[in-house]
């Protein structure tokens, strides 16, 4: 069963509210998703990052309550874990149906590949990219999944530009870092020079040039949370530096 032309037309609306312009390319690859898997955006089945589309965890367990998933099983490779230094390595089982004969993926996970939020949870982190993979192979989705991913780039709209060796100025910030955080405040159109100064607030810096990638990182990422659970209240925040911006004007 395909998804109605009305309804793709109308997630490709809302992505374009989302997200801002995208590309030809973009789109039709977007619609070929929700046509194709009946992944929606409003559900949150889809997101766009640094302009290639993912699946996440929800979509892909709605998707299989929707095709009649029969069960789901993982079980830990122990060989490949180490509770002491938080390395865990998961098979995931899919059975499509009480015939099927299941459909494996693996997912591993330690401090060196989560995001710092999610530091202390690689176990569980583990486990969710093992059944991400087992689900996309069970019901073909090409695409990665947003949890698969080891980290998301994040950094900052007016950070100083990669060198030829990849760095720019000491702290390796880079296209990608800047794409992330461009992204997020055209999502929810915040004030790019009020996000700038909260940055060099949130990383105890006089300036971004003097923080760490570490530091921006941690940052960008913040303020995606935050802008997704209160964006109000994230505004307020921002809001309490525009004396910081009529006197850089």
């Amino acid at each position: 069963m395909r998804t109605k032309p009305s309804t793709v037309q109308a997630d490709l609306e809302i992505a374009r509210e989302k997200w801002g312009p995208l590309t030809p390319e973009m789109l039709s690859s977007l619609a070929s998703l929700i046509k194709e898997h009946q992944l929606s955006v409003s559900h949150g089945d889809l997101l766009l990052l640094n302009r290639g589309w993912y699946v996440t965890h929800a979509g892909l367990l709605r998707l299989a309550r929707r095709k009649h998933c029969t069960g789901i099983r993982v079980s830990p490779v122990d060989k490949f874990c180490d509770p002491s230094s938080q390395r865990w390595a998961f098979k995931g089982t899919v059975y499509r149906s009480k015939q099927c004969r299941g459909f494996v993926g693996y997912g591993d996970a330690d401090p060196s590949n989560v995001s710092p939020l999610v530091r202390g949870a690689e176990m569980r982190v583990a486990e969710t990219r093992a059944v991400n993979r087992a689900l996309r192979k069970a019901y073909g989705i090409g695409i990665c999944s947003v949890e698969e991913i080891g980290r998301i780039p994040s950094p900052t709209e007016k950070f100083p530009p990669q060198n030829a060796n990849g760095n720019g100025n000491g702290n390796g910030t880079g296209p990608k870092v800047r794409d992330r955080l461009c992204q997020i405040i055209r999502q929810h159109q915040l004030d790019p020079e009020l996000v700038k100064a909260y940055a060099v607030d949130f990383c105890g810096t006089k300036t971004l040039r003097d923080a760490t990638r570490e530091q921006v990182e941690n940052f960008v990422q913040s303020l995606a949370d935050w802008a997704e659970k209160d964006r109000n209240a994230l505004v307020c925040q921002l809001n309490s530096y525009l004396g910081q911006k009529e006197g850089a004007a």
